[in-house]
């Protein structure tokens, strides 16, 4: 008698555009290879007018998730079952599961880049003060998640003001977290006591060599600068912090982090960290 034999991967996928830049497949495909599970990562581009027929299609082809980038994070929420209450309160999706018949939408970004915070910044939030630059996706999930996680203050940094106070009013309204805009004009110079520069911007993401429009005079040694861009993962801007005494954490910490919620909400299982950060530190030649 035939042995049976199973020829069918689990698919998940990154939907964004443009999207052949990001990283994401190097530390999935890894994963999957370090658990033993028959998985399949795909990066697919999908343009705007073509979201709602991508999502249906995963659906139709019973993807087991799909992550979410730029420009897909907000509008996805309209064409899920359901999303988490720290995806309500981002109001993003960046990671989607299955459960049944039913997608739902889940935000990672903030969770990874807390989770990399506390580990290689050897930081806890709570009672901290934070410079946020930018009012982005990605800005969104990490204020809020630091807001949840007891923050003193949060300063919003952006040039767009509608959108960077609707961002401090969103974060204002969670704990005792205290929130304020501040307009981002050229040479934009930090208030005192900051612990923590964060750029959750795109400036600097590969192939774009500029780094944030700051006084850099104002970081001084003992502050922590993070970037959330994980290609290069030393930016231009950490260089430059790093040059001036602060401690620096770059973009790859924070990507590992968030794809290691998604694995478990996909596969059911513990995420093989090591190896993740491992496969993309290799891609990138900052092992």
């Amino acid at each position: 008698m035939t042995e049976s034999r199973n020829y069918k991967s689990e698919l998940a996928a990154v939907f964004g555009h443009p999207v052949a830049e990001n990283p994401t497949i190097v530390m999935m495909e890894a994963a999957f290879r370090a658990a033993g599970v028959d998985y399949r990562y795909l990066t697919i581009e999908v343009l705007p007018e073509d979201l709602a027929a991508a999502v249906g299609g995963a659906r139709a082809m019973g993807f087991r998730g799909v992550n979410l980038t730029i420009p897909h994070k907000i509008e996805v929420i309209r064409l899920l079952d359901g999303i988490s209450e720290n995806a309500a309160l981002i109001g993003a999706v960046n990671t989607v599961y299955r459960r049944g018949d039913k997608l739902l939408g889940e935000n990672t970004d903030g969770k990874g880049f807390l989770a990399s915070l506390k580990e290689e910044g050897d930081l806890d939030p709570a009672g901290r003060s934070f410079v946020i630059l930018g009012a982005g996706g990605a800005a969104r999930a990490v204020s809020v998640e630091l807001a949840l996680a007891k923050a003193a203050r949060i300063v919003i940094v952006n040039r767009d003001e509608g959108r960077g106070r609707a961002l401090a009013e969103r974060v204002a309204g969670i704990g005792g977290t205290k929130a304020e805009y501040a307009a981002w004009t050229p040479g934009y110079r930090m208030p005192e006591g900051i612990d923590v520069l964060a750029n959750a911007t795109s400036i600097g993401l590969y192939p774009d060599p500029s780094r944030p429009d700051i006084e850099y005079g104002a970081i001084r040694a003992g502050m922590v600068v993070c970037d959330v861009i994980p290609n290069p993962p030393r930016s231009s801007f950490l260089k430059e912090a790093a040059a001036r005494g602060a401690k620096t954490l770059d973009g790859l910490g924070m990507l590992v982090n968030q794809g290691a919620i998604g694995f478990k909400l996909w596969t059911g299982l513990e995420a093989p960290v090591g190896e993740m950060r491992r496969a993309l530190a290799g891609e990138f030649g900052d092992a």
